[in-house]
């Protein structure tokens, strides 16, 4: 009776693995595969009915279930070995990958994007070279963007230095000429992925004044040695991604789980949190773990946070990021 009971038990739970698996599988296809929809339906649903067929006719059943796996396994071997590039034909805005050089306690980052934005669409091309000084990183920030439902938001860090300069750096997918962001299809392999090395009147300005998001800025908790090395992590990633691309992920790879990626990797990554993948929430987890400010309840901190009017009104301002932050909770100066 108890044997019965854990066949029937892992024959469900395997079924269950079986058709998440061949669901996966007929989308990467479908998603990945050729562009051709001619070809791609055939190929999708000729996957999905041999794994049907094996599951069918393999005894006994278990073995079945595993046997339907082989197409899957076959599908993800081809996905997993496509190569992602740095050299398509991007937009504008991520035509160029960030590079920085160390010199001791200075690094030199080349490219870093500037952007004059009459529009979201319509704006001048600024790729600048500036020179930051590790040294003197005063503190480190987190914006939270919001462009509508707010359970998930897009997540910028940014790190301020003592002589006045800021340095954002946003974690993006990096779009071809006339690709758009898909949700779906940022599970699977159609955007590369691309840190956006910038001013911060660019990043921020960009989503409060062009695009009628919501912004919340967020001094974070931490010694400036330990933003001093979230900073150098980040730009070895930067490095490394522009001798070899990676791709972007909605899941594993995307603007807080690579953040969380390089907090762990300079030693600092806490517990995983089911509000990394709801980001919208991040500030939540943020005030509960007293990694920003808790002089006063959540909800206040929230309504000062908002840096949104104060962007609006900066606009292009030279002291765009001095405006943003008056005022504002944890930060002194």
């Amino acid at each position: 009776m108890i044997g019965r009971a854990v066949r029937l038990a892992a024959t469900l739970m395997l079924s269950a693995i079986v058709v998440a698996a061949v669901a996966w599988a007929v989308m990467a296809i479908w998603i990945d595969g050729p562009h051709s929809r001619i070809l791609a339906a055939p190929m999708a649903a000729g996957l999905a009915i041999v794994s049907i067929v094996l599951a069918a006719i393999v005894r006994p059943i278990l073995r079945g279930l595993v046997v339907a796996l082989f197409p899957v396994i076959v599908v993800a071997l081809w996905w997993t070995a496509m190569p992602p590039s740095n050299t398509r034909d991007w937009t504008f805005d991520v035509a160029r990958t960030a590079r920085a050089t160390f010199n001791g306690s200075r690094v030199t980052i080349d490219n870093v994007r500037n952007f004059n934005y009459r529009s979201e669409t319509d704006y001048d091309q600024r790729w600048e070279t500036r020179i930051y000084d590790l040294d003197r990183i005063k503190g480190v920030d987190l914006f939270l963007s919001f462009w509508g439902p707010t359970e998930i938001a897009h997540t910028i860090v940014s790190w301020e230095f003592a002589d006045g300069q800021h340095l954002a750096i946003s974690i993006e997918t990096r779009k071809e000429k006339g690709e758009s962001y898909s949700a779906l299809r940022g599970f699977f392999h159609q955007y590369e992925l691309y840190y956006v090395v910038a001013d911060e009147r660019d990043l921020i300005g960009l989503r409060t004044n062009h695009r009628g998001e919501q912004v919340y800025l967020y001094r974070l908790r931490v010694p400036a040695s330990v933003a001093r090395a979230l900073l150098v992590d980040y730009l070895e990633q930067v490095n490394r991604l522009a001798r070899r691309p990676e791709w972007y992920n909605a899941l594993t790879q995307n603007c807080t789980t690579t953040i969380r990626g390089h907090v762990q990797n300079i030693g600092a990554g806490g517990t995983l949190d089911w509000r990394v993948l709801a980001n919208g929430h991040l500030d939540e987890l943020l005030y509960e773990r007293g990694q920003i400010d808790t002089s006063m309840p959540l909800s206040e901190l929230r309504a000062r946070s908002n840096i949104t009017e104060k962007a609006k009104a900066a606009d292009d301002s030279p002291d765009f990021s001095s405006r943003i932050r008056q005022g504002l909770p944890g930060i002194s100066g």
